[in-house]
């Protein structure tokens, strides 16, 4: 959902030269792409051997400090909303959404395709292999897995966005950026790597490439849970031809939309599937066990907020850390990897909202979204297995998490049903994910894109193809989910010193804007800008 408000970004004036498509960036991609599908289709197991030491390597040396990384965004989050800073307005005149429009985006923003089959499952996963060194499949892991699902989808990541899109939205609104680009936020920082030169291209292709990392993974999961579900109702077998077809008819159905335009398709797509999502959970919880449901919650939140520095910094040094290294830190990983467009999301949207207001819609609307709907969710499959009629954990081990979700579904009132229109919801959001990926990837892509200017119909087109091509050479050779991470880890690591860089220039530009703080309108005077402004009226009259 957050891909999806962000796809609309441009990146020059309507003064801009005329816009041509990155020829570099195009070529750059085919190439990595075709390499990566011709490496998945011919060397299937010594890829996902490959993958798995990859993923390992990678994040053994980055775990620890993607995990301090992570909490101290949160401490800079809350910094940042409680001190002097968090009055400062980004960005002139009234905001463009209403306060219940604007939080509304926050609580949604969490939610899409693969959400849905976590929320059913993440739980098994955590039952099965604990954290902070329980005992797998006690009473204690059952209590403390809906907590860390609460936890990797809480707190820390929404800080994540909150520091990227108020760095972001600081140097766009408040400093005047040129453009609206990661690549430019950094030129602005560090004066030296110029967002037109070949360390701003690098940026941009590293855009690129995270997007796909992120989209791999759920383009994979949504598909399988799809195709099971599907293979289950039908009474078929559930092989590639039907992963396949199903992939097929998504990306026709994306591509359709792309093609017909980000106003008339994306966002009328975006607003179905998160609607539908949160009346599918609130259905769930009236029909299901409520006050079970309700009552797991609860407990499942003092559980997070009793260990949640524990959890936060829980490496296992003496066990190994195999579980902070295959969750925590790939979650965080998994988030960092959509910072580029997050940010320009929080800063297309919050123009004229203060810094406090941001650090709390991010961090409260989206924590609350994904808490109701997980907890819905997880708590009826929980209850399930508590009475006996669907052992999720054990379906996973022995025919995978796609299977438990399809029995699970199978279990409610007319579970038929249900299986359809959840089944449908996991597609529209993907068909939302994905189109909205095209127009972003395919703006990127396009050098001198005027502001408000959408990028070609056919060079989104083009990467309609691209974005599911590798997806679907992961679907063929029937990859795990541990080679379905390793793409998401390797694009993600660099956006980690990226995101370093926008801390620095943010708190540098606090420092010295810090006199210049207007303490009633809570704008930032500049002194430079304030000249141009002046030098404008003497023109106008």
């Amino acid at each position: 959902m957050l891909e999806t408000t962000a796809a609309k970004t441009a990146a020059e004036t309507t003064n801009s030269p005329r816009s041509r498509v990155d020829k570099t960036l195009v070529i750059g991609s085919i190439l990595v792409v075709g390499v990566v599908v011709a490496a998945l289709l011919l060397w299937p197991k010594e890829a996902q051997a490959s993958a798995g030491v990859l993923f390992d390597t990678s994040t053994r040396i980055f775990g620890a400090p993607v995990q301090v990384l992570g909490l101290g965004c949160l401490l800079l989050a809350v910094l940042l909303g409680v001190s002097k800073y968090g009055k400062i307005k980004l960005g002139e005149g009234k905001p463009t959404y209403s306060n219940a429009s604007w939080l509304f985006m926050f609580i949604s923003a969490g939610l899409g395709s693969a959400t849905m089959y976590w929320a059913f499952m993440e739980w098994a996963y955590y039952y099965q292999t604990p954290g902070l060194n329980l005992e797998p499949e006690s009473r204690q892991a059952l209590d403390m897995s809906v907590a860390y699902a609460f936890f990797h989808w809480g707190p820390i990541p929404w800080a994540m966005y909150v520091v990227a899109g108020v760095a972001m939205a600081y140097y766009f609104h408040v400093r005047r950026g040129k453009r609206l680009s990661y690549a430019g936020n950094v030129e602005a920082v560090t004066k030296k790597i110029k967002a037109d030169g070949i360390g701003g291209r690098i940026i941009d292709l590293l855009f690129l490439f995270g997007t796909f990392g992120g989209l791999i993974l759920t383009v994979t999961v949504t598909v399988s849970t799809v195709s099971a579900g599907v293979a289950s109702l039908m009474g078929i077998e559930n092989a590639f031809w039907l992963k396949a077809s199903i992939l097929t008819v998504s990306t026709l159905l994306f591509g359709l939309s792309s093609y017909i335009g980000i106003d008339k398709g994306l966002q009328k797509l975006a607003k179905v599937a998160v609607m539908a999502a949160f009346l599918f959970a609130a259905v769930v919880l009236l029909i299901g066990p409520a006050e079970f449901t309700i009552g797991n919650i609860v407990n499942s939140v003092g559980l997070e907020a009793q260990n949640f520095l524990h959890m936060s910094l829980f490496t296992d040094p003496n066990g190994g850390g195999a579980f902070s290294r295959d969750w925590t830190v790939f979650y965080w990983l998994y988030w960092i990897s959509y910072l580029p467009g997050v940010a320009i999301f929080v800063t297309r949207v919050s123009k004229g909202r203060t810094i406090r207001q941001t650090v709390l819609g991010l961090i409260v609307g989206g924590s609350a979204g994904v808490m109701f709907f997980f907890g819905v969710l997880s708590s009826y499959a929980i209850n399930q297995m508590a009475h006996g009629t669907v052992n999720a954990p054990e379906v996973l081990t022995a025919s995978g998490g796609d299977t438990a979700v399809a029995q699970i579904l199978n279990t409610l009132p007319f579970g038929q049903v249900f299986s359809v229109v959840y089944f449908i919801i996991m597609l529209v959001f993907l068909a939302s994910h994905m189109d909205a990926t095209s127009f972003t990837v395919a703006a990127v892509s396009t050098r001198n894109l005027p502001h408000g200017k959408d990028p070609s119909r056919h060079l989104r087109l083009f990467w309609v193809v691209m974005l599911a091509a590798v997806p679907m050479a992961m679907l063929a050779i029937n990859a795990n989910l541990g080679t379905l991470k390793t793409g998401l880890t390797l694009t993600a690591i660099p956006f980690l010193f990226l995101l370093l860089v926008q801390v620095w220039g943010l708190f540098k530009w606090l420092r010295q804007d810090a006199p210049r703080i207007d303490p009633e309108t809570g704008l930032v005077r500049l002194p430079h800008l304030e000249a141009v402004q002046d030098v404008s009226e003497e023109k106008q009259k």
